[in-house]
């Protein structure tokens, strides 16, 4: 269901309820009317009277309440279309920074002279990935994944996977908080 959809449902359940509270407000002050009660302080009159008085006052409360809730969501989509439109200018800033690594891994993997497979697996490995799930995402064994990745620590002269990322990542830092 789309949010057109959505809106309009909300727009009928609203006049379907304020019309219910309607009629039972204008069908008691007919009751009331063509009864023509002498004395107003009868049960029935009474009864009616507190019945009109509610379906009214939960009719307004309901259009009151719908119109903040309506409101409210007005401002909760902005928002969200603003921590879109954050988040889309954020990726466009970080591609071009994201491309340039990936450029120097690549290379770097091409100066320890790593295979098409252990390129993969070490581009994984980086990623955070352990050897079931690379096995599992490239159709490899766990054995043959632990193999790729032992020669890219050899080849690399690097100890592990923690030395690999460090490799990589040790220069990457934030840059440091300015004070106005």
């Amino acid at each position: 269901m789309t949010q057109e959809d959505d809106a309009l449902e909300s727009r009928r359940l609203r006049l379907v309820v304020s019309a219910v509270l309607v009629v039972v407000v204008v069908g008691g002050a007919t009751d009331l009317y063509f009864d023509a009660p002498t004395d107003w302080f009868t049960p029935h009159v009474l009864i009616e009277v507190a019945l009109m008085l509610v379906s009214g006052g939960v009719a307004l409360y309901l259009w009151r309440q719908w119109a903040r809730a309506a409101a409210g969501l007005t401002l909760a989509r902005a928002a969200v279309a603003e921590r879109a439109a954050e988040r889309d200018a954020w990726r466009q800033r970080a591609e071009a920074a994201l491309d340039g690594l990936g450029h120097a891994i690549d290379e770097q993997f091409t100066a320890w002279g790593l295979t098409p497979s252990e390129r993969e697996v070490a581009l994984l490995v980086l990623k955070g990935h352990g050897h079931k799930q690379i096995a599992a995402a490239t159709q490899r064994s766990e054995r043959t994944v632990r193999q790729h990745a032992v020669a890219v620590y050899q080849k690399s002269g690097l100890g592990g996977r923690a030395e690999l990322a460090a490799f990589f990542l040790e220069g990457l830092m934030l840059p440091s908080v300015r004070q106005p």
